[in-house]
């Protein structure tokens, strides 16, 4: 269905549920993969699928969270890879249990970095190519808690509606330059550390990896160029 070849992807947080995933899914259609992960070890051997077509290259070691960093790491994927035209944003960060009235700075701050600062820097790192170019595409990770704060999630709450603020005023920055910046707003995905801290739910009504992705994937390509600033709810069937 999805034709991203000779295409530079950077999939953030490749390691993890749906990083994995949206990474798989733009290698079956023939994407060249840049995958970052901040822990060592976890993306090798994580992509083997018999299907994948494109190419792929591991970015390991990789702290969002900071921009001298992404900056760098910026020009290097610049000098051994290629332009970057797609950038999807898949780090965030989940913090429960505290009120409003006694969350900590800690917490406060964790959330900001993971969740806001990443994308931050990883649009510093990678945007002004895709400037020079005259394209591009830049896909985030939002949740539902971006449109309605909830009990006890203020800090995460917060920071993705911040999220998705930053989302639509970059947008409406980038458009002149023919780039799209819209941000995904999953439920509850269905991974095993969901199910483990939710073993009573049920299942089968959550949204799954690969079906994020495929969303991800559609906002990535040539069909979705009238759609920017947008905040696309992937609510499962809840």
């Amino acid at each position: 269905m999805f034709d991203f070849k000779d295409e530079v992807i950077v999939v953030t947080g490749a390691a993890g549920n749906l990083g994995r995933a949206v990474v798989n899914e733009f290698l079956k259609a023939d994407g060249c993969v840049c995958a970052f992960d901040h822990r060592r070890g976890r993306l090798k051997g994580s992509f083997t699928s018999a299907k994948a077509l494109g190419e792929l290259h591991l970015f390991e070691g990789v702290d969002v969270t900071d921009r001298e960093v992404m900056i760098a790491l910026g020009e290097k994927v610049l000098s051994q890879v290629g332009k970057v035209e797609i950038l999807v944003n898949t780090v965030g960060g989940f913090a429960y249990g505290e009120t409003v009235y006694e969350m900590s700075s800690i917490t406060w701050q964790k959330m900001m970095n993971l969740n806001v600062q990443s994308f931050l820097n990883t649009s510093a790192a990678f945007v002004p190519g895709m400037v020079e170019m005259g394209h591009g595409k830049i896909i985030s990770i939002g949740s539902k808690s971006s449109l309605q704060g909830g009990g006890k999630i203020g800090a995460y709450a917060a920071a993705k509606s911040a999220l998705l603020r930053l989302t639509e005023s970059m947008a409406a920055e980038l458009k002149p330059h023919d780039i799209q910046v819209n941000c995904v707003l999953p439920s509850i995905i269905d991974t095993p550390e969901n199910r483990q801290s939710m073993p009573s739910a049920d299942f089968s009504k959550w949204v799954k990896p690969e079906e994020i992705a495929q969303v991800i994937l559609y906002l990535s390509s040539s069909m979705s160029g009238v759609i920017t600033g947008a905040a696309v709810p992937v609510f499962g069937r809840a």
